[in-house]
Order: structure tokens, then sequence, then C-alpha cells
């Protein structure tokens, strides 16, 4: 018998597997970034169906097979597409889950990259929408750094986007830009 891991999850994103199968890329605080597969999500009626959509929080039950990771139930602890309210935050959510799946290839165990996207999603569905622009800059900084590709200093903590903090970074965003473009030179996308 397989063992199960019980842990809090973010999907990142989803993508269809055969008939009815998908395949989930979620964001854990202990087994970092995970493909897993979903059996029979995109049936009509699946159980697992609600609880798995994207940028959705849930508490997610995973076992490990021989080759991948398999989906064997998930709760659902905070739907934050529906609490970011406009398509513009909707679109930065997606623009920093495409550069964490394009800068991580496969699997991470990196604790440090979970923090920082349900704090971003957090300054998303929380603060007013002139300091998203400014969270995403320090997002995708952050994310840099945690995976190696930025050695400078990067103020506050990695899952703190409050609002003294986001006008510091848009005061100094064009050298943060430079930075991230620096970085993403670094990691040859």
């Amino acid at each position: 018998m397989r063992h199960k891991y019980k842990t809090r999850g973010i999907v990142l994103s989803r993508t269809p597997l055969g008939e009815a199968n998908t395949l989930v890329m979620l964001l854990t605080p202990e087994l970092g970034l995970v493909h897993a597969r979903a059996q029979g999500l995109r049936k009509s009626g699946a159980k697992l169906s609600t609880a798995l959509t994207t940028f959705a929080e849930r508490d997610i039950v995973l076992v490990r097979g021989k080759e991948s990771w398999r989906v064997a139930g998930a709760v659902l602890i905070e739907n934050w597409f529906a609490r970011f309210g406009s398509a513009e935050a909707r679109a930065r959510a997606g623009r920093i889950c495409n550069l964490l799946l394009r800068l991580v290839a496969g699997e991470a165990r990196d604790r440090k990259l979970f923090p920082i996207v349900k704090g971003f999603f957090n300054a998303l569905a929380a603060l007013p929408q002139d300091a998203h622009e400014s969270a995403e800059v320090l997002a995708a900084l952050r994310m840099l750094s945690a995976l190696g590709l930025d050695a400078g200093t990067i103020p506050g903590e990695p899952s703190v986007f409050t609002q003294p903090l986001l006008i510091e970074v848009l005061k100094n965003k064009t050298k943060y830009i430079s930075r991230i473009n620096h970085g993403l030179n670094a990691s040859g996308l």
C-alpha cells in the first residue's frame, strides 16, 4: 500500500491528460512544486472537479506512484480566483504562475516558493488595484531570488506584501525590473 501525503496546496495550472484525466501543477509548502494526475476530473459529476480549480488553495491528499503523483482527495480552503475580483488581478496571478512553471523544469522541493505565491495572492485579493503592479514585480523578483537567479537584496519577508513596502518597490521599479530581466537572461528563458 502506498503512503498518502496530506498537505496544503495551490493549483497553478491544469492540463488535459487523455480523455478524462487532468495533470495538475500544485505548489505545496512541504513538497514544493508537484505535478499530479487527477483521474476522471474532466468527467461530468467528478467529485474533485470543483476542488481542483486553478488559483484555489486546498488541503490535498497525494499518493506517490512508481512514476508520478496522483491526487487522492482535496478539500477547498480558499478560492483565490473569486477573491481577486478583477480580470487584471487574475491576469497578474496567471503571469506569476506561468513564470514559476517556466523557471522550474519538472518538480522542485523548494519550500521558499509557496509563501511567495500565497503572499502575492493575498496582496491581489486585499490591496487596492494601484498596488498590484508593484506586488507583481516584487513576487517575480522574490521567485528569481529563491531559485538562485538574483543575488541582490530584496525588502521584506517572502510572504509580506504591505502597502508601504509596495510603495518602496514602486519608487525603485526600474532597478527591480532590470534585475528581473537579468535573472531571466541568466535562466536561459
